[in-house]
């Protein structure tokens, strides 16, 4: 998380994490034996915030010993491993031997939960707790032998010998040998269906026994708090070879994942440029089967080409290529592997974004007013060395409005003087396409698809220009929208297409929807519908004049119409 959170920005130090992730994805054989020496490793960081705040019990210093029993294996298995990372760590790295044996010494291997009811103290450990422990334990001897001499004196058979911590020990005997119960011993309870009693020798022995017990439990917990506080002054150590461990760890994962996921590793160069080669979504790629995501390439620098306005259909993977361009620069920021064929990458100082639609009502702000918010916040804080994904800028409010602000974001990121930053900015203002060749840096690119008929076929490629549909109803037709809805949109759209919506006059004549009434059909009526477009086109071709390419194409068009 630490790695994700705070990327780095120095190539050396980049370069060094790759080298080392190279290392373990190279040798298999060392990554495996690091994975299974990391894996009795406890959290060493929660376990030392433990310790520092004095809440560790028993289990925890336990959990550390064996933890800490591991660290000789690990710095063995690190000084095989080459680069840079690898040797820093060997260098730095503590054993922490002298802890390991403080705990060993101390502590029972199993201990419980609470550190004050005792069963926390090896007998080794101090002479006192050996012989409170031996006192209690020879009490327990002396309790079983005084209950057989007394079944025997009193020819009781099921007299028993008790512990309650309300009454601590006594003698029970059931209602039907009361009979049989000697003068000497002194009723101490009466119940439904026996009797308690206790006699001297027992009084004297309770004393005892309970006395060595109760001064075990408070000589151990004193003890425990002593060698608890001991360790304290040793946190930093500890906390040391903790992130020491949890870097090597998260180097392993990184190469894990870059061998089984078929990443590579980038090219850290000093140009401000990103150039990705077949670049794949890290996430979205694992949850397609049989390797049928599509990669894409992606070029962006400070030149000519830092604004790629991409255009396409919804649901054609604007969003997933934009996402997957701003992973790729982070994971490799961070020191991983990346999914692409190879690319080049120069560091970015952050990564901006504005991708989806939210709200925040709670403090009455629309989902209009957060998308202004966030892209307020990139327009103040954005460099030349950022990156920046934008998806829909201004489709929160009216078309006018929306496009003004989107062509006006647009113009204030590419300049120079202002921003300058690459900038991946996703709309379905495909006006904002004619900014190329009209401001220096932007280029146009879209989300290719294949139309047949009223229907569309995702290729989910990006290619350079720009889209004139939206492609919007025929999505719609996708998502399960009724068919008459879909019938009606294409309608409006028709009559729209050549109009000004903002001008009332001209979308008066488009006609209300209205449901045809069923009536009973004429066998012998003639029904005057709209003629098939195949008979259209047959009726237009000029049979004499046409070439053999020209009537193969009218074959092909007419296999459109009749599907």
């Amino acid at each position: 998380r630490q790695f994700i959170e705070q990327p780095l920005v120095k190539i050396k130090d980049i370069s060094t994490r790759h080298e080392a992730v190279a290392c373990l994805v190279d040798n298999q054989v060392l990554r495996a034996e690091i994975r299974e020496l990391l894996t009795p490793v406890y959290d060493f960081e929660r376990l030392t915030s433990k310790l520092s705040l004095g809440s560790a019990n028993g289990r925890d210093m336990i959990a550390l010993k064996q933890s800490l029993s591991m660290l000789p294996l690990i710095e063995r298995v690190i000084d095989t491993a080459t680069g840079d990372l690898f040797t820093s760590m060997t260098q730095l790295f503590d054993g922490l031997e002298d802890i390991h044996h403080a705990i060993d010494e101390a502590i029972l291997d199993e201990p419980p939960t609470t550190i004050k009811e005792g069963s926390l103290i090896k007998d080794s450990y101090h002479a006192e707790v050996y012989k409170l422990r031996r006192a209690s334990m020879d009490g327990k001897a002396w309790l079983a032998e005084l209950e057989s001499r007394e079944r025997e004196a009193t020819g009781i058979k099921n007299l028993k010998v008790k512990y309650n911590k309300v009454f601590g020990y006594h003698i029970e005997v059931t209602n039907s040998n009361l009979g049989m119960v000697p003068e000497r011993f002194e009723r101490k309870q009466t119940m439904s269906n026996a009797e308690r009693y206790v006699t001297e020798e027992l009084k004297s022995m309770e004393s005892t026994i309970l006395g060595a017990r109760d001064r075990l439990m408070t000589l151990e917990y004193e003890l425990f708090v002593a060698l608890r506080d001991s360790l304290i002054k040793d946190i930093g150590r500890i906390k040391k070879t903790a992130l020491l461990v949890a870097e090597l760890d998260a180097i392993q994962s990184l190469a894990e994942a870059a061998y089984k996921n078929n990443y590579s590793k980038p090219n850290m160069v000093t140009e401000p440029i990103i150039d990705i080669k077949e670049g794949r979504h890290p996430v979205i790629e694992r949850m397609i089967e049989h390797n049928l995501f599509i990669h894409n390439d992606t070029y962006l620098d400070s030149e000519e080409h830092r604004f790629s306005i991409i255009t396409g259909p919804n649901m054609a993977g604007k969003s997933t290529y934009m996402r997957q361009v701003a992973l790729i620069v982070l994971m490799a920021q961070i020191g991983s592997f990346i999914p692409a064929k190879e690319a080049r990458i120069g560091c970015v100082d952050r990564i901006f974004t504005r991708v989806g639609a939210s709200d925040d009502l709670a403090s009455g702000q629309s989902t209009f007013m957060v998308e202004m918010t966030e892209v307020a916040n990139i327009l103040r804080n954005a460099t030349k060395h950022s990156l920046i994904i934008l998806d829909e800028i201004g489709r929160g409010t009216s078309t006018f409005d929306g496009l003004s602000i989107a062509w006006a974001v647009v113009e204030y990121i590419v300049n120079l003087k202002h921003i300058g930053a690459k900038t991946l900015f996703a709309t379905h203002y495909h006006e904002l396409t004619e900014l190329e060749g009209r401001i220096d840096g932007v280029q146009n690119y879209l989300i290719d698809v294949q139309e047949k008929g009223e229907d569309i076929i995702f290729l989910r490629k990006i290619v350079p220009g720009g889209a004139n549909k939206s492609y919007g109803i025929q999505v719609a037709k996708l998502a399960g929208v009724p068919e008459p809805v879909i019938r009606r949109s294409l309608e409006i759209l028709d009559a729209l297409s050549d109009s000004d919506i903002n001008k009332r006059e001209h979308v008066k004549h488009i006609r209300p929807y209205q449901v045809a009434e069923a009536k009973q059909l004429d066998l012998f009526e003639v029904q005057t519908q709209i003629e098939h477009p195949a008979i259209t086109l047959l009726r237009d071709v000029d049979i004499n004049g046409l070439t053999p390419l020209e009537a193969m194409n009218v074959l092909n068009e007419l296999k459109e119409h009749i599907k």
